[in-house]
């Protein structure tokens, strides 16, 4: 068995970030921005107002001070003219400074009849004014890589970027393999299951950036095994769950290493998850998932995600790790990492009774994996221990 460290430099080095195009702004968020862009205005493209009030010369913006209104700006529509000494226009906000003026006194603190203004006695200081370029000036840049939240692709509408240089999605077909399993929605047989794997680990892909599609079960045959890695072509990651194993029905490996696949490693020193295999299959990278379905998520978690994110370009790390104090004492670990459903509760992150790696009611409670190292030893509660989100 190997480390997961060792594991995961392995899985590093089957993939490499992925194409770049170029989609629509509409259509960019949530993906992966995978060079800088930069903005092609300013923003403000002019000192604007920032309330509703009066532009006026600064010198003029004293208490009790009458004022002749001489036009009218708005947003979208600028005062052609010029504002002198003893003028003053009306103005909107977002409106355009008119030439001449330096402030705006807000129309809470103006009194108007017809066309004159005086201003009230208790003005505040602010100009109420926003610079040319405040906000951002043209040329600079958002920078490269990073995930496109709803606030970066309304700076990237207002740079005037229409579309967008992003990394390809990755394609990932998903492979479910074991004639005890049916799909959801299906009458099982007295001795199946449902499939069930598959349908998380798309749901943790998807909201990663990949493009994951869910193949038809594979029969514990070499034919029904052939058939379906055929339906894997155009993938840039094939995920097999199930029949990485070494047992008479466990035939993933041998199929796929008669079909080609170049092997990387097989097992590693951890729970859930042990029977896990890698390599190279038609080009693309193949991870053979143990069956358990905590198993295979959690190898989702601690493998998959992290090669998504390479595949993406954000790098080669580890699923990032925060810390958080123990709630409870537990004895010393195993020879394998592990990698523990736990709640995080006002006490701290609390491991669950129960860690069956067949027990999906157990991960869905969880909100965190809490992770003993190797031959960890008896911890105490309050120690502090490292712990994935979930």
């Amino acid at each position: 068995m190997i480390t997961v460290d060792a594991a995961l430099a392995h899985l590093f080095s089957l993939v490499q970030p992925l194409d770049i195009e170029e989609v629509p702004l509409a259509q960019a968020a949530g993906r992966i921005l995978a060079r800088d862009v930069a903005a092609r205005r300013d923003q403000p493209p002019f000192a604007a107002s920032a309330m509703d009030g009066y532009a006026v010369c600064g010198a003029d913006a004293a208490p009790g001070t009458t004022l002749t209104v001489i036009g009218e700006a708005a947003a979208g529509h600028a005062y052609a003219g010029s504002v002198s000494s003893g003028q003053a226009v009306r103005i909107f906000t977002g409106a355009p400074i008119p030439t001449g003026a330096s402030r705006v006194i807000i129309q809470e603190d103006v009194t108007r009849d017809a066309d004159q203004i005086t201003l009230g006695q208790n003005l505040d200081r602010k100009d109420h004014i926003r610079p040319l370029g405040c906000d951002f000036r043209k040329g600079q840049t958002i920078t490269a890589p990073r995930r496109l939240r709803p606030a970066d692709i309304a700076l990237l509408a207002s740079m005037n970027i229409a579309a967008v240089p992003v990394r390809r999605k990755p394609q990932v077909a998903l492979m479910s393999t074991g004639d005890e399993l049916v799909m959801p929605g299906e009458a099982p047989g007295p001795d199946q299951i449902i499939a069930s794997n598959t349908f998380g680990l798309k749901a943790m892909l998807d909201a990663m950036g990949a493009e994951a599609r869910i193949l038809p079960i594979a029969r514990d045959t070499v034919a029904s095994l052939t058939a379906c890695f055929a339906l894997t072509r155009g993938a840039d990651l094939i995920i097999t769950i199930g029949g990485a194993s070494v047992g008479d029905h466990d035939l993933v490996g041998r199929v796929a290493g008669d079909l080609g696949m170049d092997r990387a490693f097989y097992k590693v020193a951890m729970r859930p998850g042990k029977p896990l295999m890698a390599g190279r299959l038609n080009g693309a990278a193949m991870v053979g998932l143990p069956g358990n379905p905590v198993s295979a998520m959690v190898c989702g978690h601690v493998f998959i995600a992290p090669m998504i994110n390479a595949m993406l370009g954000l790098g080669t790390a580890p699923a990032p790790r925060l810390r958080a104090p123990l709630a409870i004492a537990l004895p010393a670990n195993g020879p394998r990492e592990h990698y523990m459903r736990a709640a995080l509760t006002p006490e701290g992150i609390h491991p669950e009774d129960k860690q069956d790696s067949s027990l999906l009611t157990i991960l869905a409670n969880a909100q965190a994996l809490m992770v003993r190292p190797v031959s960890d030893p008896a911890r105490a509660a309050g120690e502090m221990m490292d712990y994935l989100p979930l």
